[in-house]
């Protein structure tokens, strides 16, 4: 990796009575400041230097030990004591005229990547002409944009995800192996909702959605001693940059914009133009909209962390364990929708954790245990589970394994007979200090504090137990057939 800066020193008044001082400084420099933290023969050295009228002018070329940038801001502090001492000229500020990296790549890149004006394969080596300014290399851009070319370079994204098998049940008769969508839409238990990805439940379905939270409210929420909570659905900038997810899910979320302003006058020409065409003139209304504010609920617990941030709580509060079950989550599906198992709105009851690494770790064996229960014993599924890419980690676009082995994700996967492959319908994450950490919440005694979460999806459950059960009630498992008791017919068309 090579670096290579031009640019110049703003210097509140001529220099040029100073070069004898600045000539051993610049020698000094390259022999000590610029090597400082490196290991030997490694580090930044200037090219050339010189004077023109208030500005210094100088090349650096450096490796990645102590970069091109890194030697610029270096040489600011000790350049401005220099010549305020004894000429009494400050250091106004730091221009970049041309800034370059060098990095040893297979192949070219076709990402555009901000404050990038050029890129160019040579010789083997990908090379990047920045456009920065002072502003951007304080703030650690360059470094930054070589973090996202490591990942590019690595092929990132096409990573594959790890899968690690856990357990799986033994293998099962099934009865039925239709798509349990085409039959329940035929019945009309359920039908399409005026927006992608959207399904109307007809009473059926939701009972059988219903008998779903009583099992989780019995069998989870209140053996274990979770409390219930309302997460906001809609989810700003502000907590998406701390969880993470900022990082990554902008092809998958469902954008919030609000109006410019509630005057009516301001919308008049929008409502006028429906009253005439009787047609919605979206384009007008793009631009009466603001910026977005963040975005619809695309995972459930992120919002929730606002309610302790910043705070330091006592330790015999802990474990705390909430759920919240108040509203839909949205997620526009990048691998396309399908039937009930591939939805962009969907319903979910989300399980928080939270408490020392030893508590999150202890509660979520005990959750497991309680899943494989109902799985097992309930809904009678041929399932297994998987330790998987970590959900915080997915979700970030990220792909592999955390680099802490008690954290992660298991997946529970049950196999569809319509088309003998496996839906992941529900998952189980210990987030390690990852929430606690962004949001900056504390123990009192100093200790680690650690957190987890579960989605439980009603629309994934359904259709793992629609896939494997059918729709006639009377070959489903006895203990949940008890449980939802008689699905009356309440509609009829003509």
């Amino acid at each position: 990796m090579e670096f290579y800066l031009s640019g110049h020193f703003k210097m509140s008044n001529d220099v040029s009575d100073a070069k004898e001082d600045l000539d051993d400084f610049f020698s000094d420099a390259n022999d000590g400041l610029l090597k400082r933290g490196a290991p030997k023969g490694c580090g930044a050295k200037i090219l050339s230097w010189g004077v023109r009228d208030n500005k210094i002018l100088i090349e650096i070329s450096s490796d990645r030990y102590v970069r091109a940038h890194d030697a610029m801001l270096r040489l600011r502090k000790p350049l401005s004591d220099l010549l305020g001492k004894k000429y009494r000229i400050g250091v106004r500020g730091i221009e970049i005229e041309q800034f370059r990296i060098s990095v040893e790549a297979k192949e070219p890149i076709e990402s555009k990547i901000p404050f990038v004006k050029e890129s160019r394969y040579e010789d083997g080596k990908l090379v990047l002409e920045l456009e920065v300014s002072q502003s951007e290399i304080q703030d650690r851009i360059p470094d930054r944009i070589l973090t996202l070319l490591d990942e590019k370079l690595a092929d990132y994204g096409g990573k594959k995800e790890h899968w690690e098998l856990l357990w799986e049940s033994e293998p099962k008769e099934f009865k039925f192996k239709l798509d349990p969508t085409e039959q329940l839409v035929k019945k009309r238990w359920i039908l399409h909702g005026s927006s992608r990805g959207q399904w109307i439940y007809g009473p059926q379905v939701t009972k059988v959605f219903r008998t779903f939270e009583k099992i989780v409210e019995k069998e989870i929420l209140k053996p274990l001693e979770y409390s219930e909570m309302i997460f906001p659905k809609i989810v700003t900038w502000d907590v998406w940059k701390k969880t993470g997810h900022a990082k990554g899910i902008y092809p998958e979320m469902y954008y919030i914009c609000t109006p410019k302003t509630r005057d009516p006058k301001f919308w008049e020409e929008v409502i006028d133009y429906y009253k005439v065409t009787n047609e919605v003139p979206l384009e007008l209304i793009k631009e009466k909209i603001d910026y977005p504010i963040g975005g619809m609920c695309y995972a459930q617990c992120p919002p929730f962390w606002p309610f302790l941030q910043g705070e330091t709580l006592p330790d015999d509060i802990f474990p705390i364990k909430i759920f919240d079950r108040s509203g839909t989550s949205h997620r526009y599906e990048s691998g396309g929708i399908h039937g009930m198992e591939r939805v962009d709105e969907f319903h979910r009851i989300e399980l928080v954790w939270i408490g020392t690494k030893k508590q999150v770790i202890d509660h979520s064996k005990k959750l497991q245990k309680r899943y494989t229960r109902i799985f097992n014993d309930i809904l009678d599924l041929q399932w297994r589970s998987a330790w998987v890419t970590p959900w915080f980690m997915a979700q970030e676009g990220l792909t592999g394994l955390s680099e802490e082995k008690e954290s992660g994700t298991i997946d529970y996967e049950a196999i569809l007979p319509y088309n003998n492959t496996w839906l992941e319908f529900q998952n189980l994450s210990v987030n390690g200090d990852k929430y606690p950490k962004g949001f900056n919440v504390k123990l009192q005694s100093g200790k680690e504090l650690w957190s987890g979460c579960s989605g439980i999806g009603l629309e994934r459950w359904a259709s793992a137990f629609f896939s494997q059960n059918g729709l006639d009630s009377n070959d489903w498992p006895d203990e949940f057939k008890k449980k939802v008791g008689d699905l009356k017919e309440i509609f009829k068309f003509l």
